[in-house]
Formats: structure tokens, C-alpha cells, sequence
């Protein structure tokens, strides 16, 4: 026998912590909500209303589970922890939107190695903020300690949400044409991907995060933790927006611009983009530099400036790239949707991801010299 009893919260679980943390919780999770969501936190299922669906003659939905990567490691080292919320969102939503439909509810998951309530719920209030952004209701979430896995300041997150979309009305490869053009939707900087590379390439060049950087206007620590864009509420306004016909959406994130673009096109078909129609933000060109990466790898792992594009008819282009800018993202034409011809060469990828799609051809040198090819 011992002679200490074992107690849970001597095991490393402070349930009353945990307690505390979603009373902090509860102003941020009222603010992301939708009138469809029934009853309040704290219940074992978040809770909501599906009847408006039966006004709805096919309704599919939509399902994405995501993270944010490595990016905690520097909201942990910077003690920033009310943006990391926003990438969650951003990354889980955002794939939603890519097939056309609207996102309606999200939940979360926060592992930590300690609950601090403060923490835990300034990490919230940024999930909160996101699905007000995303127009997305916060219907529940789960905060578990893990001792003895993690570390007492260590933690990590991620969220999965549900949306819906008519099934005439699903975006996708089967809507791509020739003569369709590619539009690229800017990026507000890395987003959630890469982070990996981004600070093995800061470590070996021996910086810390608070290290201010003339080109960046800011710190690195800052300028890495800068929110992913939250597109969600655009998009669906420019699918719905009359004399534009959105075909398909892709989400640039992990593999880059050309790979998630190929996973949207239809086999036989191949887009081709020029990089001189667009000047990657400096953390971009600051990261390539500073860890001398070459430029297939930096393209491969990194937006590189783009965060989403959208293929439309090559004669609403111009609309579309109008009302991009009115709701607040800027966008350009990209290049075009032709017919593939089966030319290989390491400037093209086809498919990806285990989407057996199209082509994607990206050629020139990018505008203003930021990166050389």
C-alpha cells in the first residue's frame, strides 16, 4: 500500500481547471452561433436544426476534419494563443467550400499537457471568431488533458464541421471546360501550411520569433502567426453572384499551388499558369533565401501568395475578379484550362493526393523577383 493516496488531479487532471476554462469560454462560443443550433454548451452533443434542409431538393453534405500543424509551436513559444483559433477554422471550413457547399456547424478538439483556463479559453475565443468570419455556429468542443504525453504549456487542436450543398449545385472537376480561366485568390500569408519547413529554416539561421524584420515590416513571430484568410463567406457569395459561374474551387494548402489545383480538373485537362501575373508576399521570398530552399520545394510546400483559386468561363473572368475585390480578397487572372496533350517534364503535376485529376503546367519567373526560377 501506499502511504499517499493517488488522487486524479495528483495524476496530472484538474477537472476544476477544466471547469473554470469553459466558464471563460462561454461569451466567445455565444458570439459563433446560428439560429438553427438548440440548447447551450456544456451538453454531450451540440445540437442543430436540420428542418430547413427539406426545403432543399437533394441536399448533400459536406464533412472536413483538420489541424493547424507545427503553427502551435510558435503560438506556444510567442504566448499568443487567441489567432490559432482562426487557422483552425480557416482550414476545416475552407475545404467545405471548395465542392460548393455551406458550412454550418463546427466542433473542436484541444489537447493540452495542463488546462490552463486562460489559455484554453483564448485559444476558443479565436475558433469563435473564425465561425463568426465563416458564418459558421460553434456547437461544442472537447479540452483534454494529457499528462505525461504532453507537456505542461504544450497543446495542440483540431475541429471538424459539416456543411450542405444542392446536389446540382456541387462544384467539382465534372464542370471544368477548355477556354475556362484559372483565378487566384490572395493568400494573407503562410496560412497553416509549411511550418515545418518555416522553422527549421528559422532555427538553423539561429533567429527567435521577436527578431523584427525590415522586409516584414514586423517579426517574424508575428508575421508567421498572421491569421489564414477565412474565405468561406466570399466564395459563397461569388458562386451566388449572377453572371458568374464558379466551376470549381480548390483550397491551396499542403502540397501547393499546382497539386491542389490538379485535384479539381478533370482528366485530359491541363491549366496553365504564369508566375510573372503575381509577386509572392516577402515571407515567402525571406524564407527561401534565409534557408537557401530551392524553389520546387519552396513551390511544393508553400501558398506562395495564393490561397484559393476558382475556375470560371474564360468570359466572366473579369466579373469575377471585380467582385473578388468588392468582398475584400484581391484576385487575378491566373492562366487557362486547355486540353492536356500528355507532355511530361518536372514543370508539370497530374493528380494528387490519390485524385487521379488533370494537369497543372506553372511556368515563367514570378513578377518582381522574389523567388528566381
Amino acid at each position: 500500500m501506499l502511504s499517499e493516496p493517488i488522487t486524479y488531479a495528483g495524476a496530472g487532471v484538474d477537472v476544476e481547471a477544466g471547469d473554470r476554462a469553459v466558464e471563460l469560454m462561454k461569451e466567445s462560443v455565444a458570439r459563433a452561433q446560428r439560429p438553427e443550433v438548440l440548447g447551450g454548451l456544456g451538453g454531450f452533443a451540440g445540437l442543430f436544426d436540420a428542418s430547413a434542409l427539406r426545403g432543399m431538393q437533394r441536399p448533400v453534405l459536406a464533412t472536413s476534419t483538420d489541424g493547424v500543424g507545427t503553427k502551435v509551436a510558435i503560438a506556444q513559444a510567442m504566448d499568443v494563443h487567441d489567432t490559432i483559433g482562426i487557422d483552425l477554422v480557416g482550414m476545416v471550413v475552407d475545404d467545405i467550400v471548395v465542392s460548393g457547399a455551406e458550412p454550418l456547424f463546427m466542433t473542436d478538439y484541444i489537447a493540452c499537457g495542463r488546462v490552463v483556463p486562460e489559455r484554453i479559453a483564448a485559444i476558443v475565443s479565436g475558433i469563435a471568431r473564425g465561425c463568426e468570419l465563416a458564418g459558421v455556429a460553434l456547437v461544442g468542443g472537447e479540452t483534454a488533458e494529457h499528462p505525461g504525453l504532453l507537456a505542461a504549456d504544450e497543446y495542440d487542436v483540431a475541429g471538424a464541421a459539416t456543411g450542405v450543398v444542392e446536389h446540382d449545385d456541387v462544384l467539382g472537376p465534372q464542370r471544368v471546360r477548355e477556354g475556362d480561366v484559372v483565378l487566384a485568390l490572395a493568400s494573407s500569408g503562410l496560412h497553416s501550411n509549411g511550418y515545418s519547413l518555416v522553422r527549421r529554416v528559422i532555427a538553423a539561421a539561429g533567429w527567435g520569433w521577436d527578431r523584427h524584420v525590415d522586409e516584414l515590416g514586423r517579426t517574424i513571430g508575428e508575421e508567421a502567426l498572421e491569421p489564414t484568410r477565412i474565405y468561406t463567406r466570399m466564395l459563397l457569395d461569388l458562386i451566388r453572384t449572377p453572371g458568374v459561374d464558379v466551376h470549381a474551387l480548390s483550397h491551396v494548402t499542403g502540397g501547393g499551388l499546382a497539386a491542389n489545383l490538379a485535384r479539381v480538373l478533370p482528366t485530359g485537362a491541363l491549366a496553365t499558369l504564369d508566375r510573372a501575373t503575381w509577386t509572392p508576399p516577402a515571407i515567402f521570398s525571406l524564407v527561401q533565401q534565409l534557408g537557401s530552399v530551392p524553389q520546387a520545394d519552396l513551390e511544393r510546400t508553400l501558398n506562395m501568395g495564393v490561397g484559393f483559386v476558382a475556375v470560371v468561363p474564360g468570359e466572366q473572368a473579369d466579373a469575377a475578379v471585380a467582385r473578388s475585390g468588392e468582398l475584400g480578397v484581391p484576385a487575378w487572372v491566373l492562366g487557362e484550362v486547355v486540353a492536356d496533350t500528355g507532355a511530361t517534364g518536372e514543370d508539370i503535376v497530374r493528380g494528387a493526393k490519390g485524385v487521379d485529376g488533370g494537369a497543372v503546367r506553372v511556368l515563367g519567373a514570378y513578377s518582381g523577383g522574389a523567388t528566381t526560377a
